[in-house]
């Protein structure tokens, strides 16, 4: 068994539908993968059952070898963190203290110390907040660390996200759609930060990337697994699954006899859907 995240035939069922069949793909330490699909695809019933939302009804998971059973509120103790659509960021929180949330599991003092506020608790919490501040600036949104959320750009939200789940020093990271919202620069901006993860986070950090924005995925990972109705249609690196008559059908609707498509003239890393689908 090797290290990383891996899945292993999962199936997922809502009554008569399937979400999922017979699901495998492996996300290695120090590298991206993203998961892409047209509307309907899976992409977000894949993201939710590997963050504990979903349960499989079958197949397998492990977190470097070892069986892997995820439940929503324990993964950041599992080193694993998460982005999520719309940024979670908490309205009545600073953007500091929002950030500071995301390192909370590695707090070293309890409940009644906090409450009395001894000096060990004061002590925690100034590490957190210079841990919390080191992310943002590293994100380059430092200045903004007192600002409300709601008083901020969505670019500049998206970034205070990622810097909450960076404080956690995840071995694993889950992003869900980040680029959603975002104009053509701030993808751009997005992607030279996706890129840096793997070599910025702890040990080597893995990033699971699920995204409808191809420039994007196209960009930024190592291998791209394609989902069409619930099933892997094709996997590999970017260039190789650009010009998989497989993925041309799944995203353009019919079947295609050239097995190496020129690419058409709404991008360079054509077949594409349109980026403004939602891609689930």
């Amino acid at each position: 068994m090797g290290r990383g995240l891996g899945l292993r035939n999962v199936g997922v069922r809502f009554g008569g539908l399937t979400a999922l069949d017979d699901v495998s793909l492996d996300v290695p330490p120090g590298t991206v993968t993203g998961v892409i699909g047209p509307n309907g695809a899976g992409k977000t019933t894949l993201f939710n059952v590997v963050c504990g939302f979903v349960s499989p009804d079958v197949g397998t998971m492990t977190l470097d070898g070892q069986p892997f059973r995820p439940r929503p509120h324990r993964l950041t103790r599992l080193g694993i963190a998460r982005t999520l659509q719309g940024t979670g960021l908490f309205a009545g929180l600073t953007v500091l203290e929002n950030v500071m949330t995301g390192a909370n599991h590695r707090a070293r003092t309890g409940f009644l110390a906090a409450l009395f506020a001894l000096p060990r608790a004061d002590r925690d919490e100034r590490r957190l907040r210079a841990q919390a501040l080191n992310a943002l600036d590293r994100l380059g949104v430092a200045a903004h660390a007192a600002r409300l959320p709601g008083t901020l750009p969505f670019a500049v939200r998206q970034r205070v996200a990622l810097a909450r789940a960076l404080v956690a020093r995840p071995r694993l990271l889950l992003l869900d759609e980040p680029a959603g919202g975002l104009g053509d620069e701030d993808v751009r901006q997005l992607a030279d930060l996706i890129r840096d993860l793997p070599g910025r986070a702890v040990d080597p950090c893995s990033v699971l990337l699920v995204e409808h924005h191809m420039d994007l995925v196209m960009s930024t990972c190592d291998q791209v697994v394609v989902l069409d109705f619930g099933r892997v249609v094709a996997t590999g690196t970017a260039e190789q699954v650009r010009t998989a008559p497989a993925v041309v059908e799944a995203y353009l609707g019919a079947a295609v006899d050239d097995p190496a498509p020129t690419p058409g003239p709404r991008s360079a890393a054509a077949p594409q859907p349109p980026a403004t689908a939602d891609g689930r």
